[in-house]
């Protein structure tokens, strides 16, 4: 098989599981600290409203439901997770594959809070960086949190994979 096959599957591998270790500390902290998890039924919403020409929502909780929009939001969610992950091992190398490191898994994770900074809460209608939210900085924090916990799905899910290769 060639390294670009081989990178293209280890992408896919370790973004699914750094997602899936996204999703499992959102179900920790809604049964030890009942935090909400985050609502990715909004995000197929606001997918399944680009076709209207609607991009930007002053209040995506409020605009009409759409048929699907879990399914269509918990997919997206995940082929986000995967294509971030594809843009690390771009950016930091195959290699990286061979000899996963923490740190840099860890940051890259925390440099994606950017997304739902500056481009999945305002097009929700909560602001750059949620500031339109009733609670801004809490808001930024789990957001920061989530997307570290993110970071640390690529990292070990890297190490995963790299003990089976």
């Amino acid at each position: 098989m060639n390294n670009l096959i081989i990178s293209l599957l280890s992408s896919i591998f370790i973004g699914v599981g750094a997602t899936l270790t996204f999703d499992l500390w959102g179900l920790i902290l809604k049964r030890a600290f009942k935090i909400a998890p985050s609502n990715f039924c909004l995000v197929g919403r606001w997918v399944l409203y680009l076709p209207d020409g609607i991009f930007r929502h002053s209040n995506i909780g409020s605009a009409l439901p759409k048929k699907s929009e879990c399914a269509t939001g918990w997919f997206t969610h995940y082929l986000t997770g995967t294509t971030f992950t594809c843009i690390f091992l771009a950016f930091i190398g195959s290699d990286w594959l061979q000899r996963p490191t923490f740190i840099s898994a860890l940051l890259f994770g925390m440099i994606t809070v950017a997304a739902p900074f500056f481009i999945m809460q305002p097009v929700f209608g909560q602001g750059v960086a949620a500031s339109k939210t009733a609670k801004p900085t809490q808001a930024r924090l789990r957001s920061l949190m989530n997307h570290t916990v993110f970071g640390f799905g690529i990292y070990l899910f890297g190490f995963l994979l790299n003990l089976v290769i």
